[in-house]
């Protein structure tokens, strides 16, 4: 097994780090590590963790095998059971994926911190936070990691742990590494055959086999496996959304939440396969040695898979070509998600939320704060040339304490994705709620903004891990009190209102007609679309 450690190697002393946060013991002795402590039963085998700040920690555990090799493109296979009791105490490998940009000089270095260990093909592991190793069945909750299809872990930033989560809201978090880019979405079944018709999703496949293990094991770590909430954001987002649509996860997910991030619609098919056919050219190799992609060192192949998709897009042939689950209705359903009336697939409550300044920030860049209103429209007009003005005040009249920029900072992270996803989740049964997040912290003179995975450590009780983000203050607890709550009551009943006594105010359910929208901010309200004027505006 090849593993790269051109990141960050992940200690135990970072672990429990990461753990600490909004809740302590009430004792001296936040951590219990031992022979006989912390021991649970998989179908597999035996695994250790440890206990910190009263709540069990394993992490790194095997749901699957290796994926070099053989297995390499192929559907997951389970891992070898083993003897013993397998020590669960530091996170697994994260998946192979390109070097990240570690420069001291890069804000966004010191802003999210990033948690990064070993990459390797041995990447199918999942973590588990409980409160407890009984026989309650508490609801679980699985996170799907962002960054887009390409990179990521499950952990790579400490608002995503789940110790606090665990131990306030009395769950069981769960958080999964998967395949990812070219090892997770390569489709080569135009090429090589019917040994290769899944390659093309099989990172969705893995996490399909990471819910399989919750559903048989969960239990053994006092959780409960009909009561399983997925959730996810940016890319992870799109994943739950990917998830939900599904015939695989039909019975193994019950709620869904995705968080800046959502999907409609995988790859299409024709596309995907071209990519697949440019990869093997890009190799030098015919169809007939299409095995010898399974042989090469990792880091190779996807280099190679990386030039084949850059050429590809080159060439101007009026598709996307890149790495994500692929439409082929064998794995994912082509066309629209939740809209073909299909009974094999499930219907689930689902939560769709967004930030209002996901991806526009001067927080390094101050000299943009002295942009004229004059100019903003005219920036504004260059993407939608009608009423650019009236947007522009449609916007101001919601956020009248904002700069120019940061009404353009606003307009550039439109809803839209967020209400056509709601929009073609409601042709199912089940209820959609829709949130918009508006917290802003103090940091860089409050230039950051809601800007893109602010929202992820409020939800998880976290705000306090992600100081960077939040600054640690009291109005940020506060509200992460709120969200938490109301997300673990949704977790429980599918509604986020459902028995909420510390929680958000009454969240009614999303309709396309009113745009049901809970607001997040200090004083958290809800009601109609908040926005509705200005998003009529951009579209007539």
């Amino acid at each position: 097994m090849k593993r790269s450690g051109i990141l960050i190697s992940v200690a135990l002393a970072a672990t429990m780090a990461w753990s600490c946060g909004q809740t302590q013991a009430d004792d001296n002795q936040l951590l219990l590590l031992g022979d006989d402590i912390a021991i649970a039963q998989t179908q597999y085998g035996k695994v250790q963790g440890y206990i910190y700040n009263d709540v069990y920690h394993f992490l790194g555990i095997p749901y699957g095998a290796s994926t070099e090799g053989k297995n390499r493109f192929m559907p997951p296979v389970a891992p070898e059971p083993w003897d013993g009791v397998l020590r669960t105490i530091c996170y697994g490998d994260s998946a192979p994926q390109g070097p990240a940009n570690f420069d001291t000089q890069n804000f966004g270095y010191f802003r999210d911190h990033w948690n990064y260990g070993f990459l390797s093909e041995d990447c199918l592991r999942l973590n588990v936070w409980t409160p407890a190793l009984d026989g309650k069945k508490r609801p679980v909750i699985v996170w799907l990691h962002g960054g887009g299809y390409s990179s990521g872990n499950g952990v790579e930033q400490d608002g995503y742990t789940g110790g606090n989560f665990a131990g306030t809201q009395d769950a069981v978090f769960c958080s999964v590494n998967h395949r990812l880019n070219a090892f997770g979405y390569c489709d080569l079944a135009g090429v090589g055959g019917e040994k290769y018709k899944h390659s093309g999703n099989v990172g969705m496949l893995d996490i399909i086999a990471a819910l399989q293990w919750v559903h048989d094991n969960i239990e053994n770590f006092g959780g409960d496996p009909g009561n399983v909430t997925i959730i996810g954001q940016s890319g992870g987002g799109s994943k739950v959304c990917t998830v939900a649509a599904m015939p695989a996860a039909k019975g193994l997910i019950h709620k869904a939440v995705a968080l800046s991030g959502n999907s409609t619609s995988a790859s299409n098919k024709e596309a995907a396969e071209m990519l697949g056919a440019a990869v093997l050219e890009e190799a030098g190799l015919k169809a007939a040695d299409i095995d010898k992609l399974q042989e090469m060192p990792w880091e190779e192949f996807l280099a190679i898979a990386n030039r084949a998709a850059s050429k590809l897009s080159r060439q101007g042939l009026g598709m996307r070509f890149g790495y994500s689950p692929v439409g082929d209705d064998v794995d994912i359903p082509s066309g629209t998600f939740y809209t073909s009336g299909r009974t094999d697939v499930p219907d689930v409550p689902m939560i769709l939320c967004s930030t209002s300044n996901e991806f526009v920030s001067s927080a390094t860049e101050p000299e943009l704060e002295k942009k004229t209103k004059e100019e903003i429209v005219e920036m504004i007009a260059a993407r939608v040339p009608e009423n650019a003005e009236a947007i522009y005040d449609e916007y101001a009249k919601l956020f009248p304490d904002e700069t120019p920029f940061g009404i353009w900072s606003v307009f550039s992270s439109s809803r839209d994705g967020v209400f056509n996803t709601a929009t073609a989740k409601l042709q199912q049964d089940s209820p959609v709620y829709v949130a918009w997040f508006r917290w802003m912290p103090e940091l860089f003179s409050g230039r950051m903004r809601a800007f893109h995975c602010l929202d992820i450590c409020f939800w998880f009780n976290n705000t306090d891990l992600m100081y960077t983000h939040t600054g640690g203050s009291k109005e940020a607890r506060a509200l992460s009190t709120k969200m938490a709550e109301s997300l673990a009551a949704f977790m429980r009943t599918g509604n986020p209102d459902a028995g909420n006594k510390k929680g958000l105010p009454h969240w009614g359910q999303f309709t396309p007609e009113n745009g049901e929208t809970m607001t997040l901010d200090n004083e958290p309200y809800f009601g109609s679309a908040p926005d509705a004027a200005a998003r009529a505006l951009m579209k007539r």
